[in-house]
């Protein structure tokens, strides 16, 4: 499925309009990753486990948004935005776009 954040696909023109879809994906990092992302941070490093979880988090959500999407019949999703937020020590991301039709 064509996923893109622009409002349309160049070379193709959109026949229908399904409506807004949105994934969502809320992810915890467990105390020790906390506790060595703390660590990295004062050093000057990268974290790779928030890395590692903020692509997880990512993929869930693009692909639940692509899921819904489908079951709309659509086989594109144009304006995709995608959101972060920290909840609780928790980790959510969102995504929303515009199901349509491409010929």
């Amino acid at each position: 499925m064509i996923t893109t954040t622009t409002p349309s696909v160049e070379g193709k023109s959109i026949t229908a309009y399904h409506g807004i879809v949105v994934g969502e994906a809320i992810l915890g990092a467990n105390v020790f990753r906390d506790l060595f992302a703390g660590i990295t941070d004062i050093i000057g490093g990268r974290s790779g486990a928030y890395e590692e979880e903020l692509a997880k988090a990512r993929t869930v959500a693009l692909e639940e948004m692509q899921d819904r999407a489908r079951d709309l019949g659509a086989n594109a999703v144009v304006g995709v935005d995608l959101d972060y937020e920290v909840i609780n020590n928790m980790l959510m991301v969102s995504a929303s776009g515009t199901a349509v039709s491409l010929a």
